[in-house]
């Protein structure tokens, strides 16, 4: 990837966690029940899992591992070291953040999983369309 994408992926990145993070307040989701958070998580999964597919299949197919893996990176990554200086540091709650505010940190794992896997689902489809004869 060329610098200004990775840059634009960076500013991207930081502008959706400020966005979660302001629409959090005033107790970054803590005043919502474990029952509301689950149903949120599954919502906002069954969401990247489409934004996933929608984004990486205008990728092409020998550059969409990588490009996977970038993403991955830049919306975990950064976003963890936010959750951390806001919540381990600012509020106080040290490394113990991790599971005090567990529904943040399940999407520090879920983008390494998903990104790639819809690239390789997304090859591996393309390649079955090829060896079927279908256009891809």
């Amino acid at each position: 990837m060329r610098r200004n994408a990775h840059i634009r992926l960076f500013v991207i990145a930081t502008l959706v966690w400020a966005g979660f993070w302001a629409a959090g307040l005033p107790a970054y989701y803590q005043q919502y029940s474990t029952s509301a958070m689950l149903r949120f998580e599954a919502i906002l999964f069954v969401a990247l899992t489409g934004l996933a597919y929608i984004i990486l299949k205008r990728v092409s197919p020998r550059r969409r591992v990588n490009r996977a893996l970038w993403i991955a990176f830049y919306f975990t990554v950064p976003l963890a070291v936010y959750d951390w200086l806001y919540c381990g540091v600012h509020l106080g709650h040290g490394i113990a953040f991790l599971w005090r505010y567990w529904y943040l940190t399940t999407y520090y794992v879920i983008p390494w999983l998903l990104l790639p896997g819809m690239a390789a689902l997304l090859n591996g489809r393309r390649k079955a369309e090829a060896a079927n004869g279908e256009r891809p």
